[in-house]
């Protein structure tokens, strides 16, 4: 049963960068440097359903059994930073699989299902900030913690450098990206270091 978490983390990892690759490779046109990941999703895309299931919720739902997991072995006796930071890394989860559940539509960015799509990306990284961040203040005292408090400072770092970029140093599309793969590193280290944060 504690190998769950890592299994999942893994899992979700896994899913979506064959997600990201293979559809990617799969639609005509595609660029992996210019376009966004969502629209691989978007409504009338060939095979967007099965993306969004893939790419999207499948992950979402297993780095959500994740953050849970890791709010349980954090405990009710830990500082409250540690829980509240739990608890923000599952929305945030809960979040991310959303975006599968509310497409894109690439004739109309303006339009309301394309803004439930960028409002469920928003929410996910504006609760992923801080999610890493609390934890990290939470666990600073948890010697046994000391990899998935690194790995929430780091997380933290990555997502503030990346939205004080200037949008000319790193595309948008190469910046999702990189906050994506920070995500899931963060899960697996949540993942392996779940049941050192507090109670198992």
């Amino acid at each position: 049963m504690k190998r769950l978490p890592w299994i999942a983390a893994i899992a979700a990892a896994l899913l979506f960068v064959a997600a990201v690759a293979g559809f990617g490779a799969a639609l005509d046109g595609y660029s992996q440097a210019r376009h966004p990941v969502g629209l691989l999703g978007a409504s009338g895309v060939p095979h967007a359903l099965a993306f969004n299931v893939i790419g999207f919720v499948l992950p979402g739902v297993l780095a959500a059994f994740v953050a849970w997991r890791l709010r349980s072995a954090v405990g009710d006796e830990a500082p409250w930073a540690a829980r509240i930071g739990a608890w923000l890394a599952l929305l945030s989860a809960i979040a991310f699989a959303a975006q599968g559940l509310l497409p894109l539509d690439p004739g109309d960015l303006e339009s309301s299902a394309s803004r439930a799509h960028a409002t469920a990306w928003t929410l996910w990284w504006v609760a992923l900030l801080p999610a890493t961040l609390l934890l990290a203040i939470g666990l600073r005292g948890e010697p046994a913690s000391r990899a998935l408090l690194l790995a929430s400072v780091a997380a933290a770092v990555v997502v503030v450098a990346l939205a004080m970029l200037p949008l000319d140093l790193l595309a948008p599309a190469a910046a999702q990206r990189v906050v994506f793969a920070a995500w899931l590193a963060w899960t697996l280290m949540a993942a392996s270091g779940h049941g050192k944060a507090g109670t198992p």
